[in-house]
């Protein structure tokens, strides 16, 4: 019985891990940043509903209201902060990887300041729909199957986006080849920074389906980008599929490990779950180069 709500419970945080992954996905994939101040964005999407929640606004209105907001301020970043760094091709060599990363920890460690300024050190979390309910012979708690349904909802909504419209097909191109993508046509720059945007949108939406049942301090942000770094490198940039997959693989190995080993040690089994997917890819270059 504990084995089976363990896996249950895992699956549940694989899913919003996968949400959670692929708003990184997208802007390391898509736009060519690997933003290592995307756990900040969405710790603090989750704060901030947590403190709208004592205003009396539910978590569902909050994820309506707070991802589109989340899109035009990371909008924004892209467009003054990291396409004159990437130019408008977004030729990515080493120099300019280097440039990109440095300034994404400058973003993360302001962030952190601000946050610590602003909002100490305390826990922020709420009660909603924490009542259990039974899924099989398990007991889960209401909020999570439902940010787990929801997360689940986004994802699939994502994946036939990108899979069957044209502005997904003009994704999948300038994720593959952006200087063969704007031979076609395709408006890089304006098109990368969309996406980045969505990328952010999705970390306002996982913040706020992780605050649902997971309380949220302002230090979290760095863990949340090495959760979703590890979902995507065991992903492979593999879109929505993959980023579920490994969304799944992490929560399992986290929750397997604190329940039968030691919750001491859930931190240590991410780091090496991390170290093997990078030695996967090592060992198979025609994958990490896709």
């Amino acid at each position: 019985m504990a084995f089976l709500e363990t896996l249950i419970s895992a699956g549940i945080f694989g899913g919003v891990y996968a949400l959670l992954a692929l708003g990184l996905t997208l802007q390391y994939g898509v736009a060519r940043v690997l933003n290592l101040a995307y756990g900040e964005a969405v710790v603090l999407a989750g704060i901030a509903t947590a403190l709208l929640f004592a205003r009396g606004l539910t978590p569902l209105w909050v994820l309506l209201l707070l991802p589109p907001l989340w899109m035009g301020l990371h909008f924004l970043l892209f467009r003054f902060l990291f396409l004159p760094v990437l130019g408008p091709r977004l030729a990515l060599d080493p120099g300019r990887e280097g440039r990109i990363i440095l300034l994404s920890f400058g973003l993360s460690f302001l962030s952190q300041g601000l946050m610590a300024a602003y909002l100490g050190g305390q826990l922020f979390s709420y009660s909603y729909l924490h009542q259990g309910v039974a899924l099989g012979p398990a007991q889960v708690s209401l909020n999570r199957v439902l940010a787990f349904l929801l997360a689940l909802g986004l994802a699939l909504g994502l994946h036939a986006f990108l899979q069957r419209s044209r502005l997904g097909t003009a994704i999948r191109a300038l994720s593959r080849e952006p200087a063969e993508a704007a031979l076609v046509g395709v408006p890089v720059p304006r098109l990368a920074a969309g996406v980045f945007a969505l990328g952010g949108g999705l970390a306002g939406a996982a913040g706020v389906l992780l605050s649902m049942f997971q309380p949220l301090a302002p230090t979290l942000g760095p863990e949340l980008t090495l959760k979703a770094l590890v979902v995507v490198v065991l992903g492979g940039l593999g879109g929505v599929p993959g980023a579920l997959a490994g969304g799944v693989a992490l929560g399992l190995t986290e929750g397997l490990v604190a329940r039968f080993v030691n919750p001491g040690l859930s931190l240590a089994a991410l780091y090496l779950l991390f170290l093997g997917a990078v030695l996967y890819l090592r060992g198979n270059r025609e994958v990490a180069r896709q």
